[in-house]
């Protein structure tokens, strides 16, 4: 189908992705799994989902309903689903991953889409830093907090050698404070009056059953920084990417700057590519920026700024791939060592600084044990946790 025969004023998910196998068609005030879950606004769309701030009436409970794509040619769904199950089935529950509270099968005119509950949660960590921290990162101290919370959160999931596949500060939530028994039009107006689009066909004909009548804006973020407190914990959500030891897949699409080498180097994976992107993240937490660049990043520059980072030596089984890799010369290694690039953006004399050198210092030595090359010698999220300056 040609995407330019549908438009909208309103720019989000792109319309000819309602097609078969393709997004649900959603209007506001819907009424999904029987008249359960009545649909009150949009939080965001990827390429395999839209979200929806719904009210359950069964619980009176205010939820996230993540609606995917109805395409088989991937099993990212299903993986999903056995995920949060598996999860659910732990005892006792983390506080630092996020909880789902039903699923079900939603019929329509683009197929069967798999549904997934969500408890409502408050901003992500980008979200946060842009609305509450004028330098663009966070205080040292909350970030060392958050850092934590993550870590135990991740121990969760690696207990059990489930893989989140996803790990970057955007999948990383604040809890907020219950809102279940504030009135639906009170809760829309926290959101913002929904912003609609609607949707023409360029040829003026009628749209088709699987087109939505119109588009909604997502929800700003602004309504869950209102209500944010920095006491709040933080939770692991989106898993989108994630994967039992039985269902592991060939391949993920993590953010390129906190990617793990194997990945890249479509090596087996396991859960431990999730210990890599922590160590990406805990550089940005502190530092407010992951230690690889993110502008024009290709594969290839990525690998070599990975040598120059890392605590081991590119294995020998990825030696060739390496050599062959054709998106520009591979020179000379040049660039700052891990320890030296984090001091560098942390004591940039430009932003606060409450962090002593010493604590950059042990941070980097954590960071070093996380980034390596060899995903099985990567230091376990629990060892992280026991190491002395997250005790302290």
């Amino acid at each position: 189908m040609d995407q330019l025969l549908y438009t909208s004023a309103i720019d989000a998910e792109p319309l000819h992705r309602y097609r078969k196998g393709g997004y649900h068609p959603i209007t506001l005030g819907d009424c999904l799994k029987n008249g359960r879950y009545k649909v009150l606004h949009k939080l965001g769309w990827g390429g395999y989902s839209t979200v929806w701030a719904a009210r359950d009436q069964s619980e009176k409970a205010y939820v996230a309903v993540k609606v995917s794509i109805s395409k088989r040619e991937s099993d990212r769904g299903n993986r999903e689903l056995q995920v949060m199950k598996e999860l659910a089935s732990i005892q006792p529950r983390s506080q630092h991953v996020m909880r789902m509270l039903d699923n079900f099968d939603l019929e329509g005119p683009n197929g069967t889409h798999k549904c997934l509950v969500f408890e409502l949660l408050g901003p992500s960590i980008p979200d946060t830093i842009y609305a509450r921290c004028r330098d663009g990162r966070l205080p040292g101290k909350l970030a060392k907090v958050i850092a934590k919370q993550a870590l135990l959160g991740l121990d969760t999931l690696h207990q059990q050698k489930i893989g989140h596949g996803d790990i970057h500060t955007r999948n990383l939530a604040f809890t907020m404070p219950c809102m279940d028994d504030i009135p639906a039009g009170e809760f829309i107006e926290m959101l913002g009056k929904p912003e609609i689009g609607h949707v023409r066909r360029s040829d003026g004909k009628a749209l088709e059953p699987g087109i939505p009548e119109y588009i909604v804006r997502p929800a700003s973020s602004s309504y869950r920084t209102n209500s944010w407190s920095s006491s709040y914990p933080i939770k692991i959500i989106d898993f989108g990417e994630s994967f039992l030891p039985t269902s592991v897949p060939r391949t993920l699409h993590t953010p390129l700057p906190v990617r793990a080498p194997e990945v890249i180097f479509r090596d087996r994976l396991d859960y431990h590519v999730d210990l890599w992107s922590m160590g990406c993240m805990l550089f940005e937490l502190f530092v407010g920026q992951p230690p690889f660049d993110s502008f024009l990043i290709t594969p290839t520059i990525l690998v070599g700024q990975m040598r120059e980072m890392a605590s081991d030596a590119l294995p020998e089984r990825w030696q060739d791939s390496y050599k062959t890799m054709d998106d520009r010369i591979i020179g000379e290694i040049s660039g700052p060592a891990l320890q030296e690039w984090l001091e560098e953006m942390y004591f940039d004399g430009e932003r606060n600084e409450d962090l002593t050198k010493e604590d950059i210092v042990r941070l980097g030595q954590i960071i070093g044990r996380l980034l390596r090359f060899e995903p099985s010698t990567r230091a376990s999220a629990r060892e992280i946790l026991n190491d002395p300056w997250f005790r302290e």
